[in-house]
C-alpha cells in the first residue's frame, strides 16, 4: 500500500466518521474534549484528585460515544478517563425529538 493510497484509506474514515458524529449528535447531552479523545455522553462525572502533585483528573462517562476512527466499536457503556491536563465539557443544546 502506497503512502497516498494509506492517506486515502484515512480520509474516507474519517469522513465516514463525521457524518457518524452527525447522526449520533442529537442522541446525547455533552461534549467532552481531553487532550487525546473527543467523546459524547448522556452523564458526566469529574472527580478532581488534588491529594498528589501533579492533580489528576477523573472524568466518568455513561452512555457514550467516542471519536476513533480505529475504534471498531464507538458506543460504550462506560468511560473512565485520568489525566494531567485540561478537560473541556459542554453541554449540548436539547433536541426536539
Amino acid at each position: 500500500m502506497s503512502e497516498e493510497d494509506l492517506e486515502r484509506y484515512e480520509a474516507e474514515i474519517e469522513l465516514g466518521l463525521v457524518q457518524e458524529y452527525r447522526t449520533v449528535v442529537p442522541l446525547f447531552r455533552y461534549v467532552i474534549e481531553t487532550e487525546r479523545r473527543f467523546y459524547l455522553a448522556n452523564e458526566v462525572k469529574v472527580t478532581v484528585r488534588d491529594s498528589a502533585a501533579p492533580v489528576v483528573v477523573e472524568v466518568e462517562l455513561t452512555d457514550a460515544w467516542v471519536w476513533d476512527m480505529y475504534r471498531p466499536a464507538r458506543f460504550v457503556p462506560h468511560v473512565r478517563v485520568l489525566t494531567f491536563r485540561d478537560v473541556n465539557i459542554e453541554r449540548l443544546p436539547e433536541h426536539d425529538g
